[in-house]
């Protein structure tokens, strides 16, 4: 089911919009961004909001405290019907302001910190060599998506939580059942299903020791006092859905894109030191979330000769900010040999992405990894020709399958 916004009174183009190109924004918005750094565009339920393309324009709202990401508000925009399921509102983390978020973000801190992450490297690269292992097994063709850019992020964070390996499957397809709903009540019922699992594996872990963040908080800090029983649940939601989902589309797309560029491929296959800066410029390039945030404005709010009113809508384009000709050199190209980290594709601020540095770490592993056992790897159609994501299925974008052979 497709799903975009009808034209707004104001003349405000429709949000979501459609891609030409697999891991490419759509030619809408960069003509939006052309415009200037802020404009506006109409949602699905009519309502005509903010869209910031300009990337010093977007950190700065990222980092203002007078715009809220508090999903309960009644004036926060629902980029999509799923939205408006109560699952979505009650997220924690990304769906909730100070002090509440900043107390949950310290207890997390600590699984989540370089040192933790650095530890984990043989254990996804493990996880990577399994997965390599069984498609060359098999021979092609192959499903990327399935075959491997899926399963990896999803067993890195089941090790992170400490969730059961045979139960991987079930929330592969409760996640992607969340993600993609088209309406609020298939987003509902999916997300009870999670909940319902995630809540019995707390209940579990309170008197029966396991591994991974849900039994180290439900041992030292729902039994404390700490944190309750509720939010130790809605914690593990969002880390399970956030921790694999982007990550696997990124990996799909970012192959995608590599395989587009023989030239900067043969770059990172030359020279191992050259995969985190490869890893960068994927994150800047490949659209897997079209936003870096999502608020409404508290307070009147003045930006590059524009005024956000209190209670407008704001929706911040990590995919635009990210191509910022002011801030990037041939920003259209996808160039390797940049420098730097200038990209909101983690977003900025108090809700900067927790996991940023494990999920680097999985696409460092998962890149180098893949092309240098796989080298010859190849799409086995040409990449316009990949089944996307429908428009409005979620903030998530990427490739239902991706065939490939070698």
């Amino acid at each position: 089911m497709e799903i975009t916004a009808p034209q707004g009174l104001s003349g405000a183009p429709p949000f979501p919009q459609q891609r030409a190109c697999p891991y490419q924004p759509p030619p809408a918005y960069e003509q939006l961004g052309a415009q200037g750094p802020l404009s506006r565009v109409t949602l699905f339920d009519g309502r005509v909001v903010w869209f910031v393309t300009g990337y010093p324009e977007a950190r700065q709202l990222l980092a203002d405290p007078r715009i809220s990401a508090d999903r309960q508000r009644p004036d926060y925009p629902a980029v999509a019907p799923r939205f408006q399921a109560e699952v979505a509102k009650r997220l924690v983390l990304i769906g909730m302001d100070p002090p509440a978020h900043d107390e949950h973000r310290r207890l997390l801190n600590p699984d989540f910190s370089r040192k933790r992450v650095a530890s984990l490297r043989p254990v996804v690269q493990d996880i990577v060599d399994h997965y390599v292992d069984r498609m060359l097994r098999t021979g092609p063709p192959a499903d990327l998506v399935r075959d491997f850019a899926l399963p990896v992020p999803s067993r890195v964070i089941s090790e992170v939580l400490g969730l059961p390996h045979e139960d991987l499957e079930f929330f592969q397809d409760a996640s992607r059942r969340l993600l993609q709903a088209t309406t609020g009540e298939e987003s509902q019922e999916a997300g009870r299903e999670l909940i319902g699992y995630l809540d019995a594996l707390a209940t579990r872990r309170r008197t029966e020791p396991g591994p991974g963040l849900i039994g180290r908080l439900a041992r030292e800090d729902v039994a404390t006092g700490r944190l309750s029983h509720a939010d130790l649940v809605q914690i593990a939601l969002v880390i399970l859905v956030a921790g694999h989902e982007t990550t696997a589309s990124t990996i799909a797309l970012g192959a995608i894109t590599l395989l587009d560029h023989p030239e900067q491929l043969a770059r990172m296959q030359a020279g191992p030191d050259t995969v985190p800066a490869v890893v960068e410029e994927i994150l800047r390039c490949v659209a897997v979330t079209d936003l870096a945030g999502v608020r409404v404005a508290t307070a009147d709010i003045p930006v590059a000769g524009q005024v956000i009113r209190a209670g407008d809508g704001v929706l911040l384009s990590a995919t635009m900010a990210n191509r910022d000709g002011r801030v990037h050199q041939d920003p259209q190209a996808f160039d390797t040999g940049r420098t730097g980290r200038r990209q909101l594709s983690f977003g900025y601020g108090i809700h900067q992405c927790l996991g940023q540095s494990l999920a680097r770490l999985e696409l460092e592993i998962a890149f180098s990894t893949l092309f240098t056992r796989i080298p010859a790897l190849r799409l086995a159609v040409p990449a316009d020709r990949l089944p996307t994501r429908p428009p409005g299925s979620g903030t998530v974008q990427g490739v239902n399958e991706m065939p490939v052979t070698w």
